[in-house]
């Protein structure tokens, strides 16, 4: 299969299209490379390209005749959301109504949407399952709740088959060394615990510690970026004509902030300075995914996502194979 990877030189899209090229399938890559590395894409052509673009999409999807689209083409800062809303919906609504259409005048059917929890927002029980009622908080979720409502329209109107994957926090690194997380800024949190603990910030702060949990700090679901790779490969070919599909991605069961830092101290042999800091308006106590409907429509599991294997590559990555990629860059 040739699979247009629209956003596949970010970070879940590099490391989907390498498990892409390791199914058998052809990643063509389409990135306007604004928070998108060139040097991460190694397993087919790189069209350069934003997905607002209508006629350098149509351009792409004519020379290169993909069979499907994998779209992680997107803006995914929350906070920046909020305070820049109109950039978040001309990139994350109006790129995919763009994506659609040049879609649907050139043929290609299927679509495969990354999605994200952000879409739920403040849910109402746990762990959270696809049926609940979708309420985001932020511009950011109601973007890519606005993706999916699109893409069911557009499977009922058009016959287009779509599936969309709702990540919970994706974290880690390629075993192989072949890629991993590189953020400008960065705003997740392992990799932050993990350049405290490297000395590259002084510490790392902990929002809110008196929070309903077993530590007074917040639990959330985090999922090895290669298991969300394969779970795109085992979704383009689970989309049928006219169906729209969601499903969560996550471990299935979380890790609060202080056993998180707790492990990435026990794993690095590094200390790991703290600061308390306030809560963040908008932060759930626990976010923790119910998975059972993926393993069953996709025969997907979590094989990688033990809250020490997301830290040790992770910190491989950074200490070790973050160097040759760099080489590989300045190449």
């Amino acid at each position: 299969m040739r699979v247009l990877v629209a956003g596949g030189a970010g970070y879940i899209g590099s490391h989907t299209c390498k498990a892409l090229a390791r199914a058998g399938h052809l990643p063509i890559v389409y990135d306007n490379l604004h928070t998108g590395h060139a040097w991460a894409v190694k397993w087919g052509p790189l069209v350069r390209g934003d997905i607002n673009d209508p006629v350098a999409l149509a351009a792409a999807i004519r020379e290169h005749r993909p069979d499907s689209v994998i779209n992680f083409a997107a803006l995914a800062y929350v906070g920046e959301s909020m305070t820049e809303p109109t950039r978040y919906y001309r990139t994350n609504v109006a790129g995919m109504i763009t994506l659609i259409e040049v879609m649907r005048a050139h043929d290609v059917g299927s679509i495969v949407f990354s999605s994200s929890c952000a879409t739920y927002g403040v849910p109402d029980r746990l762990p959270v399952v696809e049926g609940m009622c979708q309420r985001p908080i932020n511009t950011y979720g109601r973007t890519k709740l606005m993706g999916e409502q699109i893409l069911r329209d557009a499977c009922a109107a058009h016959g287009l088959g779509a599936i969309a994957l709702r990540y919970f926090n994706a974290g880690g690194a390629d075993p192989e060394g072949e890629l991993g997380e590189e953020h400008d800024p960065e705003t997740h949190i392992i990799p932050l615990v993990l350049q405290a603990a490297h000395g590259i910030r002084p510490s790392i702060s902990v929002f809110g510690t008196d929070y309903d949990t077993q530590d007074g700090t917040c639990v959330r679901d985090y999922v090895h970026v290669t298991d969300l790779a394969a779970a795109h490969v085992a979704a383009l070919t689970h989309c049928q004509a006219g169906s729209y599909q969601a499903y969560n991605l996550g471990a299935g069961h979380g890790a609060s902030i202080r056993e998180l830092i707790e492990r990435a101290r026990a794993l690095t042999g590094r200390e790991i300075r703290t600061v308390e800091a306030p809560r963040r308006v908008g932060d759930p106590p626990v976010l923790v995914a119910d998975v059972s409907l993926v393993r069953q429509a996709l025969d997907w599991t979590p094989a990688h996502s033990a809250i020490d294997d997301i830290i040790r590559s992770t910190w491989t990555w950074m200490t070790e194979s973050r160097g040759r990629a760099m080489q590989a860059k300045a190449r």
